[in-house]
Order: C-alpha cells, then sequence, then structure tokens
C-alpha cells in the first residue's frame, strides 16, 4: 500500500481509492460490496483489507440512485428482545448476506399501529422487499404495502389470505395437537397458562380449548392469562394463581411459551408438587434449555431458523423474477413429549 492510500485513511475515500489500493477494477469492489458471494475469496480479501486500511463506507445513497436498487429488504418483528425472533433473523440475515441484500430491521412492539409507522419509515429507506410478523397490520399499513408492489413475506403465522408470500405454522392447530397429546397420554385435566396474548398465542388457547370442548373438558377456571410480557418470574405466579383458581385438580398444564413452563416447574418444585407424577408440564417453542431441565421440559418444537431461510429465500427469487410455485408455505411444528409429562 502506498503512502499515499495511507493517508485517504482519515480523508473522503472513494471506490476508486479502494481499488487503487486492492489493484482491482472499481467494478470489482463494487461486487465486493454488493455481490460477494461472486467474487473469489482472494479477490475479497484483498478489496476488504484496502476497505479496512482506508476506513471507506459505502455510499449506499449514491449505489442506489445510480442502480436504481437499494439492496435493501425491511424486516419488521414483534421485540427485539424475544429469543423466539433470534433464529428466524439468523435465517433472514443468513440468506439476504449471502445474495448480496443488507438487512433494515424495526421492532413494532406487538402493535399493529407502530408497525403501519415502522412500515413507513422502512418504505422511506426504498426497500426491494419486505418481511413482515403475522397478519395483523392496519387497512392503512396494508394499503401502503400493496401500493409498494414489491416482495412481501408474512411469516410465523399461516394465513388464509396473505398480502402477497406467507410461510409459517398454524397456531391453532398446534394447540389442538398439545391437547390431543396430553389427552393420550392419561391426562384429564388440562390447564393454560398464557401470557403477552398476542394473535399467535390466542390462536394456541383456541386450538387447546376446542378440543377440551369436544370432550367436555373444559373450564373456565382452568384458564390463567395476562397481557403482561411473559417471562420465568410470570410464570411461576401465574402457576400458583392456576392452582389456587382451579382448586388444584389439575393433573397438567399447557403454558403457551417455555419461558412460562420454566417459571412453571421452578415453583411446582416450591409447592411440593412433583412434576410428572403429580403435574404434567408443557411449553411451546422448544428453547435449547428445555431439553436439559430436570425434569426435562416438554414442548412444540417450531422450525424458527427454517421459516427465517424461507422467507428470505421467497423474496429474494421474487426479486430475481422467479416467484415461488408455492406462495403460501406451512413449516409445520413437532410436539416434544419429554419427561415433564411422562405420566405414570
Amino acid at each position: 500500500m502506498t503512502t499515499r492510500a495511507r493517508k485517504k485513511h482519515h480523508d473522503n475515500v472513494t471506490l476508486t481509492d479502494v481499488a487503487r489500493a486492492a489493484g482491482v477494477s472499481g467494478i470489482t469492489v463494487s461486487r465486493v460490496i454488493n455481490h460477494p458471494n461472486k467474487v473469489s475469496p482472494t479477490t475479497r480479501q484483498a478489496v476488504q483489507e484496502a476497505i479496512d486500511m482506508l476506513g471507506y463506507i459505502p455510499n449506499q445513497s449514491a449505489s442506489s440512485l445510480a442502480s436504481a436498487r437499494s439492496k435493501v429488504i425491511g424486516v419488521a418483528i414483534p421485540s427485539l428482545s424475544n429469543v423466539v425472533y433470534t433464529d428466524v433473523l439468523r435465517g433472514i440475515y443468513d440468506v439476504a448476506g449471502t445474495s448480496g441484500y443488507k438487512v433494515v430491521m424495526v421492532d413494532t412492539h406487538y402493535s399493529p399501529l407502530e408497525e403501519e409507522r415502522m412500515v413507513r419509515t422502512l418504505l422511506s429507506q426504498a426497500p426491494e422487499a419486505m418481511i413482515l410478523t403475522g397478519g395483523e397490520q392496519t387497512r392503512a399499513c396494508e394499503r401502503l404495502l400493496l401500493k409498494a408492489k414489491m416482495p412481501i413475506v408474512q411469516m410465523m403465522d399461516l394465513l388464509e389470505e396473505p398480502l402477497d408470500m406467507n410461510v409459517g405454522i398454524s397456531h391453532y392447530q398446534a394447540g389442538q395437537a398439545v391437547a390431543e397429546r396430553l389427552l393420550g397420554a392419561g391426562y384429564g385435566q388440562l390447564g393454560f397458562i398464557g401470557a403477552r396474548m398476542d394473535t399467535r398465542v390466542k390462536q394456541r388457547l383456541a386450538g387447546f380449548q376446542s378440543v377440551l370442548e369436544e370432550r367436555g373438558r373444559f373450564w373456565k377456571n382452568f384458564v390463567m392469562t395476562t397481557d403482561h410480557p411473559s417471562s420465568i418470574e410470570l410464570g411461576g405466579t401465574l402457576f400458583r394463581k392456576l392452582m389456587e383458581q382451579s382448586g388444584e385438580v389439575l393433573d397438567a398444564v399447557f403454558c403457551c411459551n417455555d419461558d412460562l413452563a420454566l417459571g412453571a416447574l421452578f415453583e411446582s418444585q416450591r409447592m411440593g408438587i412433583s412434576v410428572p407424577s403429580e403435574l404434567g408440564l408443557c411449553g411451546f417453542n422448544d428453547f435449547e434449555v428445555s431439553a436439559f431441565t430436570n425434569p426435562s421440559l416438554s414442548s412444540v418444537s417450531v422450525p424458527r431458523y427454517e421459516m427465517g431461510v424461507l422467507a428470505a429465500e421467497m423474496v429474494v427469487a421474487a426479486l430475481s423474477g422467479t416467484a415461488p410455485e408455492q406462495k403460501r408455505r406451512d413449516l409445520g411444528f413437532e410436539v416434544a413429549l419429554r419427561q415433564s409429562t411422562d405420566y405414570l
């Protein structure tokens, strides 16, 4: 590297400076930045070293104007703090990055109105596609998205009438499956604990309830819910309240997520209730820790990483002019029964 090139480090470094320092063409530098998978590892390394040394920051606005493409995919999720979305986002980033796209993400805080505001913000950055969570958009938000005429994927929920493309699972069917498996395992008095109570949690409860009503085994005092965000601590609190409210006749409890189920498991131990001999517990989302508790926790496993991968692959394919034949994909789920529902 020349002395002149080093001096550029704190000046207005251009793409041409990077190309000169790396000994490649400007087009090659552009490819490394926007389509790294199309450049050899050796060339990528040389260009990246020049970028790092010179402190070059690509001018995305100029790039977008020159190509009429932003190479941005907008992603809206309900919560940055909810670990459920970690695997989903990892899948999206893995596909977007290798395809030359950048991800701009917003947090909608489980609010359709906030989602509408955040979508407006995303659209101001001229994204080429959007990935949204669920199908609870406001009418105004739907109009904005449809008017933008871009590929859209709604993920997590399985929707009857998606705006464009959809990948998810039926949370209603998942709730049904848990009820059927617990009844089939010999449990007769089933309770439910839910928090946040967003659309997906409500669907799980509705499916769970439908099976119990068919068997004449549903009672309102066997349900304990709150709109507060879920946590392990809250799971313990709700479990104790549910046992008091139900008269402690329950022999199994389905929690809407593993946070609550873990809290219920710890609280049951404090209350002297033996799991699984006196009480069965099942969660939802199947976090890694659930398989390693004592007893191990039954849960519903959802392919979250695969969901993120497929959502990103669908928009990337659509942007390349090869829209997927199946625009609505059901990834399914698995009820993993472990020691916490080993009925004795």
